[in-house]
């Protein structure tokens, strides 16, 4: 099962913006928000709030991709995240994340006995290219008790 296919599994709220994982791999997790009316918001886009969920599901994929062997021993988390809204978003958007630390230094912290916490960067664009949105999702991997 591919790290997409797991959130989608397990965490309705991907099922309901009928998000589709395009690439989720340990490097970067791609992930498309088609566009869909009952989620737009007062001007005709994409809802503020389905694009911090489209941006964060990226960031879960890419961590699931990047720590799924890590599960067995502890359970990742979000701990906190900013977002900052650039343009306006029209149409279909694509959220990218990547990994704001080496997934090595973040495992070598756990085998120390550490909670681990570590950011990752997300670009929202739409169908042009232009970004709209930025979000950093700092997230730990809690060691199970």
């Amino acid at each position: 099962m591919t790290a997409g296919e797991m959130l989608a599994a397990t965490v309705p709220m991907v099922r309901t913006l009928n998000l589709e994982f395009l690439e989720s791999t340990a490097d970067r997790a791609v992930v498309r928000m088609p566009d869909q009316a009952d989620y737009h918001n007062h001007i005709g886009g994409p809802h503020a709030g389905a694009m911090f969920t489209l941006a964060e599901s990226a960031s879960g994929a890419i961590v699931i991709a990047a720590f799924g062997d890590q599960l067995s021993r502890a359970v990742p988390l979000a701990v906190g995240a900013e977002i900052g809204y650039k343009k306006l978003a029209m149409g279909e958007v694509t959220a990218t994340a990547v990994l704001g630390r080496p997934a090595a230094d973040v495992v070598a912290e756990l085998d120390a006995g550490e909670r681990p916490e570590f950011p990752v960067t997300v670009e929202i664009r739409r169908g042009d290219g232009a970004v709209t949105g930025e979000m950093t999702v700092v997230w730990t991997l809690r060691p199970n008790s």
